[in-house]
Parts: C-alpha cells; sequence; structure tokens
C-alpha cells in the first residue's frame, strides 16, 4: 500500500502523462534514448522526444501514428548520407540505359513506363515505409493491445480503474515505441540495399525501379570488379525485378497479403507481457524496447505459420530466383557477372543486422532460403521451353512452380515440354475430381440413390 502521506497514485500517474505530453519532462529523456536505439545526445533526444509526443498525441485513439517511423527513418539515414556526384549519376543513368537495352534479349516483360530513379537513403526509407508499416501494423497492434490489457490485469485492485482509464495512453505509448523501433530498422536498413527490390519484396510503388548510388558505391569496395561492371548487374537486377511485378499484376497483392495475414496470425506470449508488466515502470521505456526488440513477447512459430512461412519462403525464392536467370542471361556479355552474382546471393542467404533486427521485431524473415534451387528450376525451364515460356508462367498463380516442383524439376519440365509439343497431359485423380465437382456429382448424391453415371456403390460421394 501506498504511504498515507504521498499523493494519489492515480494523479500521480495521469499528472507524469500530462507533463510528458505537455513537452515539460516526467519521463527520462535519457531513458527514452536507450528505447529508441539513439545515442545520448541532446539533438537526437530533443527530436526523439518530439517525435514521440507528437506520435502519442496523433494516436489519442490508442492506434499508432505510424509518422513516427518515417521520422526516426529519415533522421537515421540522413545521419551518414552523402550527395551522389554528378559523375555518379551520370555513371548510374548510364547503366540502366544500357541494362533496359540487354533485358530486351533476357525477358518477354516489357520495359517499365516509367523512369527509374536514383535516390538517397532518406529517399529510399521514405519511399519504402508505406509496405513497411502494413507488414509491421498488425504485430505492433497486437502488442499494444496486449500489453494495456495485461497492465490493468496485473495492476493492485486499487489502481486497476486508473490503468483502465489510461488504457488508450498505454496503447498509445506501446505503439509508438513500436513504431520507433521499426524507424529504426527502416532507417539502418536503408544503409544496407543497393535498390527498391534488394529485399524480395516489392517496396516501391508499381512501375518504380529505384537505385541507392551511395550503397552501390559501398558494396563495390573491396570486390577488386571495376565499378562501371557493379553498377551495370545492379540496374539490370533491379530492372529485372520491376518488369516482373509490373507484368505479373497479380504478383504484388499476393505477396503483401500473405505477409500480412501471416503478421495476423502471430500471437503475443502473455506470460512474457505479463512478466514484462510485473515490475513495468512507465519512467523506463527501455524494458519494453528490450522486449520488442530481441522478439521475446513473440512465441515460437505455430505449425500452421511454418507452413504458411513456408509458403511465403517458396514465393520469394521463386522471384529472386528468375531475377537472378534473366539477370544472368541479360549480363552474359560482362566480364565478371558471375563474381557479382555469387556476392548477391551470399549477401542475400545472410541478411544483414537490419534484416535479423526486422525479423526479431515482426517474427517473420525476408529470406529466400531455397534461391538457389529456384533458380536451378527457372534455368531447367528457359533450357527447355525457351523464354516466352518461362515468363508466360508468371501470367497466374496458378501457373507458378510451386515447392514440390523445386524439389522434382525433371517433372515439371516433363510437363510443360508436352504441352509445347500440344500433348495433353496424363489425366490424374485430381483431374477426375475438378470434372466431377464441375458436374456436380462431387457430394450431390443421396446415400438411396446412387450416382449412375460413375459408380453404382450407394454410398460413393
Amino acid at each position: 500500500m501506498p504511504d498515507e502521506n504521498a499523493g494519489n497514485p492515480e494523479d500521480e500517474f495521469r499528472e507524469m502523462l500530462n507533463r510528458f505530453i505537455s513537452g515539460q519532462g516526467g519521463i527520462d529523456p535519457s531513458q527514452l534514448a536507450g528505447a529508441a536505439g539513439l545515442p545520448s545526445d541532446p539533438a537526437a533526444l530533443a527530436a526523439m522526444l518530439g517525435q514521440l509526443q507528437n506520435a502519442m498525441r496523433g494516436a489519442s485513439d490508442g492506434g499508432i501514428n505510424w509518422s513516427v517511423a518515417g521520422d526516426q527513418a529519415r533522421q537515421i539515414a540522413n545521419a551518414q548520407g552523402v550527395e551522389t556526384t554528378p559523375e555518379q549519376r551520370h555513371a548510374l543513368e548510364q547503366a540502366l540505359n544500357i541494362a533496359s537495352l540487354w533485358l530486351a534479349d533476357a525477358t518477354t516483360f516489357s520495359e517499365l513506363s516509367a523512369a527509374p530513379s536514383l535516390v538517397s537513403r532518406a529517399e529510399w526509407a521514405r519511399l519504402s515505409m508505406p509496405v513497411w508499416t502494413e507488414v509491421a501494423e498488425p504485430v505492433a497492434s497486437s502488442i499494444s493491445d496486449a500489453l494495456a490489457r495485461v497492465l490493468q490485469e496485473q495492476a493492485p485492485e486499487e489502481l486497476q480503474g486508473m490503468i483502465a482509464g489510461a488504457s488508450q495512453m498505454l496503447r498509445s505509448v506501446g505503439g509508438a515505441l513500436f513504431a520507433m523501433q521499426l524507424g529504426q530498422v527502416v532507417g539502418q536498413l536503408s544503409s544496407e540495399v543497393v535498390s527498391g527490390g534488394d529485399i524480395g519484396i516489392p517496396l516501391m510503388e508499381d512501375n518504380h525501379a529505384v537505385l541507392v548510388p551511395q550503397n552501390i558505391a559501398a558494396f563495390g569496395e573491396g570486390l577488386d570488379i571495376p565499378a562501371d561492371q557493379v553498377q551495370l548487374y545492379l540496374a539490370v537486377r533491379e530492372l529485372a525485378h520491376a518488369r516482373l511485378f509490373r507484368n505479373a499484376r497479380w504478383l504484388r497483392l499476393h505477396l503483401i497479403s500473405a505477409i500480412t495475414s501471416f503478421a495476423r496470425g502471430i500471437s503475443i506470449d502473455i506470460e512474457a507481457m505479463e512478466s514484462l508488466a510485473e515490475d513495468f515502470d512507465p519512467g523506463n521505456p527501455e524494458q519494453l524496447r528490450s522486449a520488442l526488440s530481441n522478439g521475446s513477447l513473440i512465441p515460437p512459430k505455430t505449425e500452421a505459420q511454418l507452413a504458411s512461412l513456408a509458403s511465403l519462403e517458396t514465393t520469394l525464392a521463386l522471384i529472386e530466383g528468375w531475377v537472378d536467370i534473366v539477370t544472368a542471361q541479360a549480363t552474359v556479355r560482362l566480364p565478371r557477372a558471375q563474381a557479382i552474382a555469387e556476392t548477391v546471393r551470399r549477401r542475400r542467404a545472410t541478411g544483414g543486422p537490419a534484416e535479423s533486427a526486422f525479423a526479431a521485431l515482426v517474427g517473420l524473415e525476408l529470406r529466400p532460403r531455397r534461391l538457389r534451387e529456384a533458380a536451378a528450376l527457372w534455368q531447367a525451364v528457359t533450357d527447355a521451353v525457351g523464354t516466352e515460356a518461362r515468363d508466360a508462367l508468371w501470367a497466374h498463380p496458378d501457373l507458378v512452380p510451386t515447392a514440390a516442383d523445386i524439389d522434382d524439376p525433371a517433372a515439371f519440365i516433363n510437363r510443360l515440354s508436352a504441352l509445347a509439343r500440344g500433348e495433353v497431359p496424363e489425366r490424374d485423380e485430381m483431374d477426375e475430381a475438378l470434372d466431377a465437382l464441375l458436374r456436380g456429382e462431387t457430394g450431390g448424391t443421396s446415400p438411396d440413390q446412387p450416382d449412375t453415371e460413375t459408380d453404382t456403390n450407394p454410398g460413393a460421394a
């Protein structure tokens, strides 16, 4: 019980929050800096406090004000950003022009109608932030709601009414800290990526390809490969990725929907949240930041989630495998293309620190684990039926290879080759079942009325 001489705890709590929202302090700035992952210097503290205050004001209904994530990401991206020199810009523009010409021989997909862009790290963060927030929102909302609920349940009886009255505020605090953490991750990613499609998912708007000149220069350092070859290879790869999503109209929505659906299926570890709530101190948000960043609030994946994740990884591998093969075809004239390609594959297979941080934050790794196998499948398809038939497989999701096709590429190639020769593939049980379903036979007969067209067994379904 509180000391009888102490003030009313509810009044003290609300007064602290009011002082913070009005910008008069009440929460230790150095602790908030740790929660945001920022150094404890005055400028960073002032910016961070302003961001959190704005986020909480803008989310008075307990929702999440994602603008704080964008502010945080751009602040980090600008910290070590440098301007693109005229020489760099000219070289990359030339590389993009050549890349577009070379791709004409490697894919039947049409050119982009919008000109590619050369962007800074901060601009990459700004352009990609809508997709990051869409992917992260389900987990952020779940964590914020669980935090408010558990804090109310764990509070002493005399304080439960106070916590309940401040539940929207608590959700806003949790949401703001999550948004700042996401901004931290995206800001770090902006220093690692070389293009819009570098992560594998379509972060940019449809028909938009972008390169990050500063990071392309850093990518080429230490490779002992001429800079113009690195620029040209990465330009081809980015344009190939953008062309795929522009021409396979269904793919972007399919992939983003699968990711957000996976994120919505993530539950919060209530025991971990309760443990956090037992000694939660609103003046020390480092506790919450640590729990968010290390992924301890997200329990191990269920069997259903693992199956969903495997499907996502297959799609990502097929996308990047196709991009790999098309890029290899288009850059056949480039002397060091294979060396650059191997560097890209290893880089994607291991991921970077920011990508690992995103995986802990949202519970999802955006990594194509079967990239090499998928690339081998696309190469076999190209050799067997040609570029046009290969690219036509992206016309509809039912035509795209599956995980089973990656496992057994020979069987997939045999089916494609038979179709290319005009042969009718051998019917299987699935074909028969589909025909029966279309005729209204499956499940449509009663036990005492046998289906005379297919069977004489009265129990046949």
